[in-house]
């Protein structure tokens, strides 16, 4: 599974996701891309996930639109010790998420 990391969850999760094969917007050089933009290039670099901290994001994209998963993590803050704690419940539910929608993803 490829996986895109969001430029708001820290380039330090790519560690804890040895897994899978995992990029960051910034490996991409895609900083600062917004997000209808920034899922368009997901799709056309074969991307499976798109892995953020947005929760907005839901609401400002229509996901039938993109073949990709998105995955927010349920987290008030970008700092790595929070986001590990999100990682066994990720990792136990990705092979069930579906293209075309999100999912929020709590610890």
């Amino acid at each position: 599974m490829k996986i895109l990391l969001d430029e708001c969850v820290t380039k330090r999760l790519k560690s804890h996701l040895t897994e899978f094969e995992v990029f960051t917007v910034s490996d991409m050089k895609w900083n600062g891309i917004k997000n209808g933009k920034l899922m368009t290039l997901c799709i056309d670099h074969n991307f499976d996930l798109l892995l953020t901290i947005d929760k907005n994001l839901i609401f400002q994209q229509n996901l039938d639109k993109y073949k990709l998963t998105t995955a927010v993590l349920n987290s008030s803050t970008s700092k790595i010790e929070e986001l590990v704690q999100f990682m066994p419940s990720f990792k136990a539910q990705v092979a069930r998420l579906e293209k075309h929608k999100a999912y929020i993803i709590d610890k």
